[in-house]
């Protein structure tokens, strides 16, 4: 085969004959990176590895803080022994104590009044009431009071040991001087009724000194009014009670006339002057006897002083309600009327005086609130709650009087119960027979009195008890409601108000929040998102999502400014334009898009690609306009209603909603709070998903157009399905920050706690009511732990869209990797 090149060529591809010489010889050394740069590599990767470390638990610490601070909501109540006093022999009828549980006392029939100084070992100071009420109305001299006399102090539950002293006597007996005697625990009085038909209040106050000390004492001083005559004269006074209500009196006996009992009532009743509040007056006496179906045997008087609860001994409850001058029986039931026997063993108010407890021979315990029933304009008894029952017939009951809590039981068995939640705190078989039980003031200690005469003094730690399970997620029947509802009402304007913690209203108006501002936001975004990506020029590109991203950045409470004084007000009276706007922008979008594919490609290649926004955008600002002023002609023709006030026919959505729907309409509502929050989410989701959008590999994208698919088809059917990984974290990064969101709800709603989805009503997160609660709520009260409770939930359910986030993140790009 002939060269195809001539000789002068291959001459010229001969190799020198002498080769160049080595350059210098190349050392290891140069490829080792420098100290520092190692050190500097090693410091970072440490550091990094220690902050994620720290982040980690700094969030499970956080998890563990809020943790302990909610535990203690559903734990019982702790009851444990701390000292008994041995006291004299003697029948003892009414138990009381100071609001320290540091004086007690003990009031006899015969009308020996002891009172048992627990921080002094149990040293008695007794006084005779005959003495006071005779001196009525001075507070008694030191010659009334009979010589102090000491008391054993013994071990809880522990007889005298052999061999100590034996216990005071006893004075000789005398006739019953008293024939009746209650005690008011609120108001701290005594009602004594007498063997031949009178009354007299007697009231108990305590004073506290401090030593130098720093110690404590109370002392306690006695305030008798005037015996007054009621009801059939000389008849003996069985049963007795009083409500106070500081203006007036009402008092309430029972009267043994022969065989049977009448039952009779007087109001007392104080002039306020402008030097102050004069004496009690008594009004006319009231025979209530005429009414009664059965034999009175118990009566309770209502310590607002216009209500009177009389029992029957066949089991009947009648209640008498005061009406200017007159008493109105309202109302006759059988709390036990299902039982085989309907006796009534025990029935008294419980704290706030709207609420019965009952409980029967056969130990069932009930309550009964007054509520308006179906078909009455007043309000009467049915029954709310049914406790567990007790192993028999109550033999004593007290109430509380800081909350909605009662001790029960029988002479063996002690149980404190909690009305609201329906729940038993507490239950034990005592070591001695129960013969009377009180709860202070304060509501940590409990006093027993034993059929030994023992006083047994009892800790009660029983913090929060006005939450479980029940209670913050269920269904409750509170005092005054016609049935069992969710409530969040952590504050009232009485000490007898009942709180209310059911989180579910909460957790329904984050949820509806939420709801809201996605379905705004979602569509805007993604779509926006898409366009961006795939369709707008380059040029408009960068400028957009610069936009957006500040737009993120926007402080919310700025935009819960803007919605609660602008936009709130604006929509208030143009919803009929909005409900256009929503139909009328997305067909016009459609509409918009057919029409441009039909058009021939010589007039659409008129407009560059990525520029078809310029066309678009006037006909959408022209469109919103044109709704916007439809909205009121579009309201005379579809939302016209009968105006209560006048009669006339007028055109006005406000009216037109309530009474087409039943439901409210409010300016700051759901509506509001979508739109802005939707504008506060909008940035992130349309950020992330850009992202997503744009980092699909370009050669997917050209191989699709290369053959033949449209933009949007590509778009449509390569694009999102390989985004869609990174397209679902963005709509849960979103999700998360509605969830999470705090001042626009505050601020553009009625912050109020409701139950149903009514677009144009208000709502309350568990964001913001942390936000406007927690400056209210006493360290470590129910009320702050439930708060916390709230803020685990939303700790929680952050957790969980995360995860779930992660999760089908993962399964999405294992789906799509390959594409």
């Amino acid at each position: 085969m002939r060269s195809r090149f001539s000789a002068l060529e291959l001459s010229r591809l001969d190799m020198p004959a002498t080769l160049p010489p080595p350059g210098p010889e190349l050392s290891e050394e140069r490829f080792e990176a420098s100290r520092a740069t190692l050190f500097v590599d090693g410091f970072m990767t440490h550091f990094i590895k220690v902050g994620g470390v720290l982040v980690i638990a700094a969030v499970l610490g956080i998890f563990v803080f809020i943790l302990f601070q909610i535990l203690p909501l559903f734990q019982g109540a702790k009851v444990k022994p701390v000292q008994t006093v041995q006291l004299p022999e003697q029948q003892y009828s009414v138990m009381g104590v100071d609001e320290w549980a540091e004086l007690p006392f003990l009031v006899s029939a015969e009308g020996k009044m002891r009172f048992i100084d627990l921080q002094q070992e149990g040293k008695i100071t007794e006084i005779d009431l005959a003495t006071v009420t005779k001196a009525a109305p001075a507070a008694p001299s030191p010659a009334a009071a009979e010589p102090e006399t000491p008391a054993d102090s013994a071990a809880p539950d522990a007889a005298p040991a052999p061999g100590a002293a034996a216990p005071p006597p006893s004075p000789p007996a005398r006739a019953a001087l008293f024939s009746a005697i209650s005690y008011n625990a609120r108001k701290q009085e005594l009602a004594l009724g007498s063997p031949d038909g009178r009354v007299a209040i007697v009231a108990v106050n305590y004073t506290t000194a401090f030593a130098e000390d720093g110690s404590r004492t109370v002392n306690q001083t006695l305030e008798a009014g005037e015996w007054l005559p009621l009801g059939r004269p000389g008849a003996p006074i069985t049963g007795i009670d009083v409500g106070d209500a500081s203006d007036a009196k009402l008092i309430g006996v029972i009267q043994q006339v022969g065989d049977g009992a009448e039952v009779h009532a007087v109001a007392l009743t104080r002039k306020r002057t402008l030097l102050g509040g004069g004496a009690l007056t008594a009004g006319q006496s009231h025979d209530l006897t005429p009414h009664l179906t059965g034999k009175p045997v118990q009566i309770h008087v209502s310590s607002s002083a216009n209500a009177i609860v009389i029992v029957t001994a066949d089991g009947e409850v009648e209640y008498f309600f005061k009406s200017g001058e007159q008493f109105e029986l309202r109302q006759v039931f059988k709390p036990f009327g299902d039982l085989a026997d309907p006796t009534v063993a025990s029935i008294d108010f419980l704290f706030g005086d709207v609420s019965l407890v009952a409980t029967s021979i056969s130990g069932q315990n009930r309550v009964f609130s007054l509520y308006r029933q179906a078909g009455s304009n007043v309000r009467t008894f049915g029954q709310t709650k049914e406790f567990e029952p007790l192993p028999g017939a109550a033999t004593f009951y007290t109430s509380s009087l800081r909350n909605k809590g009662f001790l029960t039981g029988t002479a063996e068995v002690a149980s404190l119960r909690y009305s609201t939640t329906e729940t038993v705190r507490w239950q034990e078989k005592m070591p001695f027979t129960i013969a009377r039980a009180v709860i202070s003031g304060k509501y940590d200690r409990i006093l027993f009195l034993d059929k030994e005469n023992r006083l047994h003094l009892y800790s009660l730690a029983d913090p929060h008890p006005e939450t479980s399970w029940r209670a913050l997620f269920g269904k409750i029947w509170y005092e005054g409601y016609s049935h069992p509802e969710y409530e969040w009402q952590s504050t009232g304007g009485t000490d007898d108000f009942e709180p209310k913690f059911s989180l579910v209203p909460l957790i329904i108006g984050t949820l509806k929040g939420t709801l809201y501002a996605m379905v705004f936001a979602v569509p805007i975004a993604l779509t926006a998102a898409l366009y961006a990506s795939q369709f707008l020029h380059s040029r408009f590109r960068a400028v957009v999502k610069p936009i957006m991203e500040i737009m993120a950045s926007l402080p919310s409470v700025v935009l819960g400014f803007l919605a609660a004084l602008w936009l709130a007000p604006l929509i208030e009276t143009r919803v009929p334009s909005v409900i256009l706007m929503v139909v009328a922008i997305p067909l016009t979008a459609f509409g918009f898009g057919y029409l441009w594919s039909g058009l021939p490609f010589g007039a659409r290649r008129l407009i560059p690609a990525g520029y078809e926004f310029i066309v678009f955008l006037p006909i959408v600002v022209l469109v919103t306009w044109v709704c916007w002023h439809l909205g009121p002609a579009f309201e005379k023709i579809a939302f016209v209603v009968t105006d209560p006030a006048t009669g006339a026919r007028v055109a006005d959505f406000r009216q037109w909603w309530p009474q087409a729907t039943g439901a409210d309409f409010q300016q700051r509502n759901s509506l509001v709070v979508g739109f802005v929050m939707g504008f506060a989410v909008i940035p992130i989701i349309f950020t992330i998903a850009e992202d997503a959008l744009s980092n699909v590999p370009l050669s997917l994208r050209s191989a699709s157009l290369a053959l033949g698919a449209t933009r949007w088809q590509t778009a449509r059917s390569v694009i999102l399905p390989t985004a869609s990984a990174g397209i679902f974290s963005a709509l849960m990064i979103g999700l998360g920050r509605a969830v999470g969101e705090t001042m626009i709800v505050v601020m553009a709603t009625g912050n109020t706690p409701i139950m149903d989805l009514n677009i144009f009503s208000g709502m309350r997160t568990l964001s913001a009511n942390i936000a406007v609660e927690l400056p209210e709520a006493p360290v470590n009260s129910t009320f702050y732990r439930t708060l916390f409770l709230g803020a685990m939930l939303l700790f929680l359910a952050t957790f969980l869209v995360n995860t779930i986030a992660e999760v089908m993140r993962q399964r999405l790009r294992e789906k799509y990797k390959t594409v």
